[in-house]
């Protein structure tokens, strides 16, 4: 790469600073009424992106070695909070090896199934599902290959894999599966990459069970983000292919939280949908997150953990849970999030 002098360096580093600013900080997150889950989430351009990488998806050293490297982390953060609720309501039922055992889970924008497989280990039915469906078929061949999600035989029939895949995207799986269908909903390193990324948290949010858990993570939209993960990653290094990312769509931890703090879910439509089906069920939209202390919610309800990056030791760390200045430093850039629907 030819030398930048200091005034190709500062063009170069300068566009975080052309994002659009919107009061409250909300930018895409807005506070409009919620469309119904028909409206597309899905970017063309994003999945023909990824699809083009597809083949690179178990590949360590290549595009996603990052993501290989975070995969650990990720899963770390959902059992820790899946074992913590599981302890709280009965100690009896926690599961320490298998915590996810006999969970229904999702994994929306699974991918080449990194974490999907890792999910279906920790003993959940795991469905992954994908808007390209090259992703879907790098995914289950992967997971051909490895005789723990092979679909076994037996006297009563066959017995299905604990990992499935599907070519679909969130809305026609809402449409198809209904509402409050899985205890655990993950979605990974994907709401930066969609179009209506409000209607694409509601959609999440509408499939998760009363009780259920929602598992996220994402960017924050900040200069450090920008820095790290566009001029840095993609720009100067080229560890990541130009354009993977937009900074204006990043989405900042505390719109994460004010989305379900002031947004009843599910939306008033996918309520009724889950009122008719199952009429003994009578489900109360209402926003998640009941309230906050001292700008956080509670630890009951939902928590926000940043991850950052060692180099010299070449993996990625959760940031402590309390640890002083978090929400300045640790979450300026990677993040985690989960969030509980309420009980009915």
């Amino acid at each position: 790469m030819p030398p930048l002098g200091r005034a190709s360096w500062a063009a170069r580093i300068k566009p975080w600073q052309q994002s659009p600013k919107v009061a409250s900080g909300r930018l895409h997150m807005s506070t409009a009424p919620l469309a119904t889950s028909n409206l597309s989430s899905i970017n063309p351009d994003e999945i023909a992106h990824f699809s083009r990488l597809s083949q690179q998806w178990w590949d360590e050293r290549g595009e996603f070695d990052q993501l290989h490297k975070m995969n650990p982390v990720r899963m770390r953060f959902i059992r820790d909070k899946v074992l913590e609720v599981q302890r709280e309501e009965d100690e009896r039922k926690a599961n320490e090896t298998r915590p996810l055992s006999g969970l229904d889970v999702v994994d929306v924008g699974c991918g080449g199934g990194l974490l999907s497989e890792s999910l279906a280990r920790s003993g959940g039915n795991t469905l992954g599902i994908d808007a390209s469906s090259s992703n879907i078929a790098i995914a289950s061949l992967h997971a051909a290959a490895d005789p723990a999600f092979a679909s076994a035989s037996s006297k009563a029939g066959k017995v299905k894999s604990s990992l499935q895949y599907e070519y679909t995207s969130v809305e026609e799986l809402l449409a198809r599966r209904g509402p409050a269908s899985f205890d655990v909903v993950c979605s990974m390193e994907v709401i930066e990459h969609v179009d209506n990324p409000r209607t694409f948290l509601a959609n999440c949010a509408s499939l998760v069970k009363p009780g259920g858990h929602l598992f996220l993570s994402t960017i924050a939209r900040t200069p450090l983000s920008y820095f790290l993960t566009i001029f840095a990653a993609e720009q100067v290094l080229g560890l990541v292919t130009p354009g993977t990312h937009t900074h204006s769509k990043y989405i900042n931890p505390e719109e994460m939280i004010e989305f379900f703090l002031s947004t009843p879910l599910p939306p008033s439509d996918d309520a009724a949908a889950l009122d008719a089906r199952r009429p003994a069920s009578r489900p109360v939209s209402r926003p998640w997150i009941s309230r906050l202390f001292g700008g956080a919610p509670l630890r009951t309800e939902a928590e926000i953990r940043g991850m950052i990056y060692v180099p010299w030791k070449g993996e990625w760390l959760l940031v402590p849970r309390g640890a002083p200045g978090a929400s300045v430093w640790a979450e300026a850039c990677n993040y985690v999030f989960w969030v509980r629907r309420p009980k009915e």
